[in-house]
Formats: structure tokens, C-alpha cells, sequence
């Protein structure tokens, strides 16, 4: 079993480009593993509970069970335009989760792992959580980061992280797929060492916060948001569920086969994932052979700018979906990003990538395959006489594209697997320019030439719809059905054999997938 989840949503704002490419990644990565033959269980959703999402709702007049319910349906809707299949939904103010989280907690208090104290701190707002003099920068104060900070004295609940930071250190230290990529590791060491000796204050006292999980051992106090939220990672995938529950199976989905996959941006690798969760499950008894990955995310920028309501300069991806098409978006989310680093949001990158490598090289090809073994053969595919050194480069170059995009995916690097399905389509297209079909076809003495050379065009057209639909899964369903390719939906990556098209194989009408994005269109 595969399991992947994205870090869940926060309800206290709309969906913007970042929650796009990280719910797009994960959902091709799932898409992926799929057409792997692995068994796969893809978890997301959103993160409901919390201090912001009480003064929102305060300041909009309503309840902040209304305020979610409200903000949570735009991100799903989001989540259906851009095609994503996942295969769990995590709200966390679903009573199953709440009782996942009472029943930890009650757990980790019996074993003493939470003791309660009266403590006096600087509280940052935006990050909901208390802050120390080690989060003080080179000139003794609270950086930009932290938001509004304000002095607070109140008694909490603790969990004792300073218990397992040196255990996490020796993790860490000792499991490269730990954290990925791997320079994101050192960031993670660098904060460790900053917080070690520290304990995490995990509640909220109700006079001061009701919208969260009541403690079941203490009701005036509601469970801290990060200690409330990363816990949908089991909690919903039946993680200590009750008899008769409907959620799946926990063991044969955390621990049937590799580590389980958590995707998150770089801003909350630190604490949260890299330090509280890891520490959270080692307090709740999983072993190192248990404890997820943390695949790390970086950024999209403008302009080297990280984008932010206040600078003006959010990207919505649901106008970008409803301009320039699902397939527009989906692909350049994961083809102008390297996996773990920052890149620049570029509309006209967007463009330009759409139209060279899918309208003008892939739509060409597909034209030339399809259109030419309609008109030329009668769409009956056939391969006779000897091969030429041409087509032996060709197929060479298709089993070098399958087996590098086998390893960049296995790798989650996206852009790459996308770049080596690009190289062989412009393989082929400088195939076609040289084998010239349209002057073999003047001549019915290159009949068998003519077929070996269609057949060539056409089986990479239905090689690339499979290697492509984990990223444009419309699209290459639509290349699949006019290729006649019955069973695309049940290939996986071992089918990808020279001969996917049979000798005899009859393909459809051809119709365009991939249109130009006009210029003029954009503002």
C-alpha cells in the first residue's frame, strides 16, 4: 500500500496557487503510483479548528462552525475542477477525528506523557502558539513571521517534546528518506537543536479559545490547533477507530508496504511536521520503521516575492483554470517547479509551455500518427519488412524515456519525468520529418514502408497517453479513446512493452486535444 497526504488545509482564507500545486503534485503522485500497479490510498482536506478561524467567523457575524462549512466548500470545489482523485477527506471537526485526538490525549496523560503549568509568554497570533527568546532574531525581537505577538499569563496543558528531540535526532540522522529532498534535512537539524529542551503547550484555555477539541480530561480547555491537526494524518485512516467504524483498515494503510508519504510546504516542515508530529508519534509508540516521510514543497513566488493578500499579488488558480483549461494548469504546476525548491509564477511561462511541448510538439505528433494512419492506411496499424536504424533509434528512445521517467517519479521529481517524455515526442517529430510519410505515400511500392513508419508514430502516441495521464488524466484518456486503446484505465507501467498497439490494431478519428492558448486572450 501506497498512502499519501497533503497537509490539510486551513479554513481561515480562500484556496490559492500554493494549494493548488501542492494538492496537484500529491494527486499526480497518487495518479502515478496507480500506473505503478501499487495500491494506493490518497488522503486530504481541511483543518477547521483554531484561534484565527474564531475571530474570523467573530468578525463576519456568524458561528464558526458556519464560517467553515462555508470556506471548506471552496476549496473542494477547487479540488473538482482541477481533476484531483483522492481517496480519503479529512474535515477536522468530524466527530470521528475529535475522538481519535480525546483518545490520544487521555492516552498520553495516563502514561504522563502531558503535565499542566501556569506559564507567562509572548503569544504569536498567527501562528497560534507561544513563542521563546530562541524565536527572537540577531536584534532580541519577534520577527515578521510571527505576526502580532501579545504577552500572556494562563495555566496549560504540556506534552513533554524535550523527551523525544534526542530520539528524533538520532531519526533523523539515521534515515535519509526521512525527510526529502534532502537539503530540506538540514533546516529541520538547525531547529532541532533550537528547540531542544523545550515542552509543547497543546491547549487553549476556553475562556480564552471554545473552537477546538475539548480536553476529555479537563473541559475548560480545548486542544492547540497543530496538536488537533496533524493527527487527521491516522485519525482517518482508522487509526484506534471504534468497532463498526467506517473508516479503512489503519494497519493495511500505514503499515502495508514503504513509509507513508506526507506532502507539506517548507513553511511548516518547521515545527509542526518535522519536530511535533515526529516527536507526537514517537510518544504514541510508532517505531522508526513507522514514522513517515516528509516530502517538502518550496514556494511559487513573483518575482522572488512570496505572494501574500497584502502585496497584492495571490494568483487564483480557479481563474486560471476556467482561462486557460485544467490541462494548462495541472501541467506547468508540475513541469516549471523542481520538487522541494521555489520557483517564479510565470503567466506567460504558463503559455509558452502549453503551447511548445503540448499544442505544437505533442499536438503534432498526434496529428501526424492519427491523421496520416487514417487518411494514408485506412487507421489499420501493421508493421512489415525490416526495421530501419531509425526506427531501432526510435524505440531506443522510448525505452530510455520510460525507464528515466520511471525513476524522476519514483523520486517524485515531476519536471523531470514530463522532461523525458518531451525528448522522445520531439524525437519522433525529427523521425517524422525524415522518414517524410507524405511523400512515402505517393508511391505504393513504400506501402510496408509507410505502415512500419505509422505504426512507429502511432504506438508512441499511446506509450506517451499513458506516461501523461497521471498529470493530464482527461487529456490522455482522450488520446487513448481515439487510439481505441480499450484498456488504458488498467494498464500499468509494466504493459509499457514495444507492441501496445497489436498488429491489426484499428484506431479512430482524430480529433484536436491540445489547442493553442491565443495571446491576444491573455490580459
Amino acid at each position: 500500500m501506497f498512502y499519501l497526504t497533503t497537509a490539510i488545509d486551513y479554513t481561515n482564507g480562500s484556496p490559492h496557487i500554493g494549494h493548488a500545486y501542492e494538492k496537484v503534485l500529491a494527486d499526480v503522485i497518487a495518479r502515478y503510483h496507480r500506473l505503478r500497479g501499487d495500491e494506493t490510498f490518497f488522503l486530504t482536506g481541511v483543518d477547521q479548528h483554531g484561534q484565527k478561524v474564531q475571530q474570523t467567523a467573530e468578525k463576519e457575524g456568524v458561528h464558526p462552525a458556519t464560517f467553515v462549512k462555508r470556506t471548506t466548500k471552496k476549496f473542494i470545489k477547487l479540488w473538482e475542477t482541477l481533476g484531483l482523485e483522492y481517496d480519503g477527506w479529512a474535515e477536522t471537526t468530524d466527530d470521528r477525528h475529535k475522538a481519535c485526538v480525546q483518545g490520544i490525549l487521555s492516552r498520553l496523560e495516563k502514561e504522563g506523557q502531558l503535565y499542566k503549568k501556569a506559564h507567562s509568554g509572548h503569544y504569536s497570533v498567527r501562528q497560534e502558539q507561544f513563542l521563546s527568546d530562541k524565536d527572537r532574531d540577531e536584534n532580541g525581537k519577534f520577527g515578521e513571521e510571527w505576526g502580532e505577538v501579545v504577552l500572556i499569563e494562563e495555566e496549560n496543558w504540556y506534552f513533554k517534546l524535550s523527551e523525544h528531540t534526542e530520539w528524533l535526532q538520532g531519526f533523523l540522522d539515521s534515515t535519509p528518506e526521512s525527510v526529502l529532498p534532502a537539503f530540506r534535512k538540514n533546516e529541520l537539524l538547525k531547529a532541532l537543536e533550537r528547540n531542544s529542551g523545550t515542552d509543547l503547550c497543546i491547549s487553549r484555555p476556553k475562556e480564552r479559545l471554545r473552537w477546538g477539541i475539548e480536553f476529555p480530561f479537563d473541559p475548560d480547555f480545548v486542544t492547540y490547533v497543530w496538536f488537533d491537526a496533524l493527527i487527521n494524518y491516522v485519525s482517518f485512516v482508522g487509526y484506534e477507530k471504534p468497532e463498526g467504524s467506517d473508516l479503512p483498515d489503519f494497519d493495511s494503510i500505514w503499515k502495508a508496504g514503504g513509509r507513508p508519504v506526507h506532502i507539506i510546504g517548507k513553511d511548516i516542515l518547521v515545527p509542526a511536521h518535522g519536530i511535533y508530529w515526529l516527536c507526537m508519534l514517537h510518544a504514541m509508540g510508532f517505531s522508526d520503521e513507522e514514522m513517515p516521510s516528509l516530502l517538502v514543497h518550496g514556494w511559487w513566488n513573483i518575482k522572488g516575492e512570496k505572494m501574500s493578500k497584502s502585496l497584492g499579488n495571490i494568483v487564483d488558480p480557479a481563474e486560471l483554470a476556467e482561462k486557460f483549461g485544467v490541462d494548462a494548469l495541472r501541467y506547468y504546476l508540475v513541469r516549471d517547479i523542481a520538487t522541494g525548491k521555489d520557483s517564479d509564477f510565470d503567466l506567460e511561462r504558463l503559455i509558452m509551455l502549453f503551447n511548445t511541448e503540448l499544442a505544437n510538439e505533442l499536438g503534432n505528433l498526434c496529428n501526424r500518427a492519427l491523421n496520416m494512419s487514417q487518411r494514408f492506411i485506412g487507421g489499420i496499424i501493421s508493421t512489415t519488412g525490416e526495421l530501419t536504424e531509425d526506427d531501432k533509434a526510435l524505440q531506443q528512445s522510448l525505452a530510455d524515456c520510460t525507464a528515466t521517467y520511471h525513476v524522476a517519479m519514483d523520486h517524485f521529481d515531476c519536471d523531470k519525468a514530463l522532461e523525458a517524455v518531451n525528448r522522445h515526442v520531439t524525437h519522433c517529430n525529427q523521425y517524422a520529418e525524415r522518414m517524410k510519410p507524405w511523400e512515402l505515400n505517393k508511391d505504393t511500392e513504400n506501402t510496408e514502408r509507410l505502415q512500419t513508419v505509422l505504426q512507429h508514430l502511432c504506438e508512441s502516441v499511446a506509450h506517451c497517453a499513458v506516461l501523461l495521464s497521471p498529470v493530464l488524466p482527461e487529456a490522455s484518456a482522450k488520446l487513448a479513446s481515439q487510439l481505441k486503446l480499450e484498456s488504458f484505465e488498467k494498464l500499468t507501467l509494466d504493459d509499457l512493452k514495444w507492441g501496445l498497439l497489436a498488429d491489426g490494431h484499428s484506431i479512430g478519428k482524430p480529433k484536436p486535444v491540445f489547442p493553442r492558448i491565443q495571446i491576444e486572450e491573455v490580459d
